[in-house]
């Protein structure tokens, strides 16, 4: 491959790459961003940042001596990355599987295809208050929409962390409408949420997120005791039972990203393949 296909080393493509994400979803990048990810100095942290604006995208990054680091223009366009939510939302999740670290990269070193689900529609003007506000112990006061409710809505809320079910964000926040900890879906805010004074609902006090609970799960019964045997192994179970465990709130996540309901019994048990063992154990957990 010659330069003018791969104009940027990897090392530098992924430095670029950071610097652009956390400057769009966090509103405020500085050169400790890049020494904790890359293990880098000051001073080659600093260089990066100036040749990204100078051969990268001008304009893009401005200094702010009041935010003590780069905030975005008005007028800042991704260039190494796609600019969506999920970009930024991984890197808080830490995911470090290759293909979101390097699928954007076209590498096309194997025979090899990753099933992507559509991306929720999720604004930095909205992720940047609340992930900041996760991080301050803020309160929020956001505009909301539901199926149930489907025109906007206030809320004050204290949220404490952001979820990904596999299929779109979440934020578990304290809702001071319900008084109680709630699941917001985050492409459904609306507007610009504006952080208010500090909270005293903190992760501490959400006890559900506290619990954490055991679903066990087994062959379908219903299979002969060879296709059974294959499932155990496909799913790594351990004398015909796979345990895991998760956050009471999040037990519903779980099952959906295992397709199974359960309500529902498949027709054929080929299609079911497993079941949940335990099911009156964790039906206080489960969605109505």
């Amino acid at each position: 491959m010659n330069k003018e296909q791969w104009p940027l080393r990897w090392d530098l493509l992924l430095r670029y790459r950071l610097i652009e994400i956390i400057a769009l979803w966090e509103g405020r990048l500085t050169t400790k961003h890049l020494c904790r990810v890359f293990g880098m100095g000051r001073q080659q942290a600093s260089k990066d940042i100036n040749e990204y604006l100078r051969s990268i995208a001008p304009g893009n990054l401005v200094y702010d001596r009041h935010l003590k680091g780069y905030k975005p223009t008005d007028d800042f366009q991704p260039q190494l990355t796609s600019g969506t939510a999920d970009e930024y939302l991984h890197l808080l999740h830490r995911n470090r599987e290759l293909s979101h670290t390097f699928e954007p990269l076209n590498l096309n070193i194997a025979n090899t295809e990753v099933i992507q689900a559509p991306l929720r529609n999720v604004h930095p003007n909205i992720v940047r208050p609340l992930v900041q506000a996760a991080r301050e112990q803020k309160r929020v006061e956001v505009d909301y929409v539901s199926l149930s409710l489907p025109d906007r809505e206030g809320r004050i809320i204290a949220p404490h962390t952001l979820i990904y079910t596999g299929l779109r964000w979440h934020v578990r926040a304290f809702c001071e409408k319900n008084m109680d900890y709630r699941d917001f879906v985050m492409s459904r805010f609306r507007g610009t949420p504006e952080i208010l004074g500090n909270s005293t609902q903190r992760i501490e006090g959400d006890r559900k997120w506290q619990t954490m609970v055991t679903v066990r799960l087994k062959p379908d019964p219903r299979l002969n005791a060879v296709k059974r045997r294959i499932i155990a192994e496909d799913y790594g179970m351990v004398r015909g039972v796979l345990r895991i465990e998760t956050r009471g709130p999040l037990l519903p996540y779980t099952l959906h990203q295992l397709q199974l309901d359960p309500r529902i019994l498949a027709g054929k048990p080929s299609a079911q393949q497993i079941v949940i063992d335990n099911y009156d154990a964790i039906r206080p957990w489960l969605f109505d």
